[in-house]
């Protein structure tokens, strides 16, 4: 039998139609797996004896985004938990949890130091916040934080985003990641907390994607090389070695889980701006929430995330392209992406 969490994740997939009847109910009775990525789609190109061929890393693709049933309620999208910001890094946060919002999270909740609760509130009335007890200024590490309080409520976490970086927090944050059996983005100033405490990425309780610019995979993977090959090869066998995804941004973004690989067709030299990596995070752990496995939400999300810096540089231009930009290009993005779900399945 599975655990409640794993039961609402499941239901979510069947609900979504990701999974049919009979793999949720393996599921939910037998313990049995579901199907992995895109494993029906090359199960389908198999012989007509029906026994499955083996999946073509070069056919993973991002996934289109279902229609909402006409008796949805916010309840059936997901909970995101965003945990960050600091003192002068506000908007990290904020982008993040914005960008869940705007990537179908049915409630998203910020988790921040007091001191810019208020400051992170104002994004938008439909932002949830909770304060807590900070130290100079970032999250604090005292008995009054209640993490497993907020962890309960929360379908999907998103974590590091302006965090800022102290020895008590990289501790924290080590535990958090190892502790929390729902799924997890981890990025920023958690990437490094996880890499300055020499956590074992390969200790957690539940799935967990990585997103890294080249200079924290750097610090995580331990290597001064700046050879793309190089470092893409290290993150497909880190990803193998601590069964996670990796999301190694820049130009084509590399996505694996060490067996299947992505690299990012979408998205343009304008979104290296500050804050774009924050509004990746949120949109994946939106999609997380939602019920996509981990490997399905980062290279969805990818995708997405660089289609709407697409459509932000086409208005703005290149140049000009602010991570609000891309935050409110979202929409236009995901509309496109349920076009592609919908004409899939014949409406």
């Amino acid at each position: 039998m599975i655990n409640s969490h794993q039961f609402q994740q499941a239901a979510k997939q069947f609900r979504a139609g990701r999974i049919s009847l009979k793999e949720f109910t393996d599921l939910v009775i037998h313990n049995q797996p579901t199907r992995k990525p895109n494993e029906a789609a090359a199960n389908s190109k198999g012989s007509e004896s029906g026994s499955p061929s083996p999946v073509d890393k070069s056919e993973l693709t991002p996934l289109g985004i279902s229609p909402r049933a006409v008796d949805s309620h916010k309840g059936d999208f997901g909970r995101v938990l965003a945990i960050g910001g600091s003192t002068g890094m506000a908007g990290a946060i904020g982008l993040t949890g914005m960008a869940a919002l705007r990537s179908g999270a049915g409630l998203v909740r910020a988790m921040v130091p007091h001191e810019i609760q208020t400051v992170v509130s104002g994004w938008s009335p439909c932002l949830m916040t909770v304060g807590v007890d900070s130290n100079n200024g970032q999250i604090g590490t005292g008995g009054g934080l209640a993490i497993e309080s907020q962890r309960a409520w929360a379908d999907a976490i998103a974590i590091g985003p302006g965090m800022g970086r102290s020895g008590d927090l990289n501790q924290w944050v080590s535990e958090v990641y190892r502790d929390a059996e729902e799924p997890m983005v981890v990025d920023a100033d958690a990437l490094n907390a996880l890499a300055e405490s020499n956590a074992s990425l390969e200790a957690h309780a539940g799935s967990r994607v990585l997103t890294p610019h080249p200079g924290e995979f750097q610090r995580l993977a331990g290597t001064n090389s700046t050879d793309r090959r190089e470092l893409e090869d290290r993150a497909k066998q880190m990803a193998t070695d601590a069964s996670i995804v990796i999301v190694l941004k820049g130009s084509r973004t590399y996505v694996t889980d060490g067996n299947l690989d992505y690299r990012n067709s979408s998205g343009n030299p304008g979104m290296a701006t500050a804050g774009s990596g924050d509004v990746l995070t949120g949109v994946i752990a939106a999609l997380l929430g939602q019920g996509m496995s981990a490997l399905d939400a980062a290279v969805t999300g990818v995708f997405l995330h660089g289609n709407a810096g697409d459509v932000a540089a086409d208005s703005t231009g290149q140049t000009s392209v602010l991570a609000t930009d891309i935050l409110e290009s979202l929409s236009v993005a995901f509309k496109k992406q349920v076009k592609v779900s919908e004409k899939a399945i014949g409406f």
